[in-house]
């Protein structure tokens, strides 16, 4: 029996590495919505629009400037590839963050404070992020993102 819980446990460790979550070698995925949210934001400031566009339900919204967008697919064929960009050219803070878990969705919210260059021009603004995930079999999605943001004084 307990050759069976070793090898049980040898073949979950080698399942584990092989299916890594992307762009991660050997990490499991984000196991709460704060961690798919950072890995979401990471994977946007690594460049890595395939590995954030993976932590995306299909049916996303998102809220910016007055925009909608109303699917993962027509995020990442206007707005995605920007925002990477964006992100790579910029330092994004959090500042405050609270993560609320009711079942199978989760809400967090966060205020940060970006700075850097971007495309010759200083940054340095305040946001505002609403995030709402849903719970999958594997993992969190985020279903809705809603982003404002207004130039430090």
């Amino acid at each position: 029996m307990r050759v069976r819980a070793v090898a049980g446990a040898v073949l979950a460790a080698t399942l584990a590495g092989a299916l890594a979550w992307p762009g991660v070698a050997a990490a499991a995925p984000p196991s709460t919505p704060a961690e798919t949210l950072d890995a979401f934001h990471a994977a946007l400031a690594a460049g890595k629009t395939e590995d954030a566009s993976a932590l995306l339900a299909d049916g996303l919204l998102v809220y910016e400037a007055g925009h909608v967008e109303r699917s993962k697919a027509e995020y990442a064929g206007h707005h995605l590839p920007a925002d990477a960009a964006f992100a790579a050219a910029t330092s994004r803070k959090v500042l405050r963050h609270a993560e609320r878990i009711e079942g199978s969705m989760a809400v967090v919210t966060r205020e940060t404070e970006t700075t850097g260059q971007w495309k010759g021009a200083p940054v340095h603004s305040f946001g505002t992020e609403t995030a709402v995930l849903q719970r999958q079999a594997d993992g969190w999605l985020i279903v809705h993102l809603h982003w404002s943001s207004r130039k430090a004084k």
